[in-house]
């Protein structure tokens, strides 16, 4: 895709989250790889009323280029798509389970094979560390070795994908599994799967393919 046609979907899949519940007003930020750096949405601003002009381009030493000012967790977007050449697009949200479990400090567990879609047998929660910094930063880029989704202590979620449609697509994944969690605690203990059971279900992902269709 081309500058002006990433900007205009970058746009259109933040409203698609914002639809989904997975960010509210300006929460949460998105962004995509452009030439040799990122397109990254604008700081302070919510998705409904933004125009293609509004998206800033960071470039790979970190300045912005645009009439807006980077959204504050700018950083840790750049150093996670330089980090993760397999990834293209990074979306962060603050969705209510997700966000409530991170509050916990609460890793993410094996208690449905969809937790596969994140890169493992678990979505793995980072200490804690002030937003828009680089002790953020750090952390972020550690938890996502091996995985493409993570929780940032009394934060939030961030989801990486090879577009932004992955990466929505993961956030959502990530909101599911968080719901599920937190809902069998008030019950009992979850039954998590087994490394055999869950190697089972990748190797029928892959038999079947899963989710290229959809992309």
């Amino acid at each position: 895709m081309n500058d002006q046609t990433l900007r205009t979907e970058l746009i259109r899949v933040g409203k698609q989250m914002e639809a989904m519940h997975l960010n509210r007003g300006a929460s949460g930020n998105i962004s995509v790889r452009s030439g040799e750096g990122m397109l990254v949405s604008p700081s302070g601003l919510g998705v409904g009323g933004l125009t293609p002009e509004d998206i800033v381009f960071v470039d790979a030493a970190g300045r912005s280029h645009g009439s807006r000012s980077p959204s504050s967790e700018w950083l840790f977007h750049r150093d996670i798509l330089a980090a993760h050449p397999e990834f293209s697009a990074i979306v962060h949200t603050h969705s209510v389970a997700a966000t409530t479990l991170a509050c916990l400090r609460k890793d993410i567990p094996a208690i449905h094979y969809m937790i596969l879609m994140a890169g493992g047998d678990n979505i793995p929660c980072t200490g804690y560390a002030t937003f828009g910094t680089q002790a953020l930063s750090d952390l972020a880029v550690a938890a996502l070795k091996d995985r493409k989704a993570c929780l940032l202590a009394n934060h939030g979620v961030i989801a990486a994908g090879k577009t932004l449609e992955e990466a929505a697509r993961l956030a959502g994944e990530v909101e599911m599994l968080a719901t599920l969690y937190l809902q069998a605690l008030q019950i009992g203990e979850p039954v998590l799967l087994t490394r055999e059971e869950l190697e089972a279900a990748k190797q029928q992902f892959e038999a079947l393919r899963y989710g290229e269709q959809s992309r």
